[in-house]
């Protein structure tokens, strides 16, 4: 009887440890799966960016008219109307007012100044394109610049879901009209008069994000 015991004891035993032996095996394949993915994803992402990188230097190439910068964030621009005398740009919190015109990278009108109308931006608290997020910090007010923008710093993979497209660079020509500090930022203050307490109710109620086309 004791062997007998014994005998499924020792059989019970076998089976448990090639049954997690089978199981720890059949992980290893999915891990690396996972791994190679990720490497091909990257390796792709990176050749995608240096793609549109050489289709943005060709358009600066043959236009050595126009003066393009280079950016630390990897987009261009460059100045149709530039403001030397004032030295301030929009900075956090800032509410920045502009026009914006949106091309692809072959100079084609995704939407027009008109399309889109006057926009409102307050600055780094609103989540719009990555570019234009930074692009918009360098201007001075009543300058035009045109920028550049790949698409990884513009609408990326999934586009807007509307007129642009998966993974498409942009022409964006910005015209910045006007910024100024954010009434609610401020130090809070006892109102004097009736139009000062209307003017900042009305300030509050008409922030928006504007920039989606």
């Amino acid at each position: 009887m004791n062997y007998i015991k014994l005998s499924v004891y020792t059989l019970l035993c076998t089976v448990l440890f090639v049954s997690c032996k089978h199981h720890e095996e059949a992980r290893r394949p999915v891990s690396q799966a996972s791994g190679t993915f990720m490497k091909k994803s990257a390796d792709r992402n990176k050749k995608l960016v240096a793609s549109e990188e050489d289709v943005i230097k060709n358009i600066i190439k043959n236009n050595p008219k126009v003066k393009y910068y280079a950016t630390r964030k990897g987009y261009w621009l460059s100045y149709d109307e530039r403001n030397l005398t004032d030295t301030q740009t929009p900075q956090k919190g800032d509410i920045a007012y502009f026009n914006l015109e949106i091309k692809d990278i072959e100079g084609k009108i995704i939407y027009s100044e008109a399309e889109l109308g006057p926009q409102t931006y307050y600055v780094d608290k609103q989540d719009i394109m990555m570019g234009l997020r930074d692009g918009i910090k360098l201007m001075h007010k009543n300058e035009t610049v045109t920028f550049l923008f790949p698409s990884h710093i513009a609408y990326g993979y999934h586009g807007d879901n509307k007129k642009i497209g998966t993974n498409e660079s942009l022409i964006c020509t910005v015209t910045l009209r006007n910024f100024v500090p954010d009434p609610e930022a401020g130090p809070v203050t006892t109102a004097t008069t009736p139009a000062k307490a209307t003017s900042t109710k009305t300030a509050i109620e008409t922030k928006k994000d504007t920039l989606t086309p």
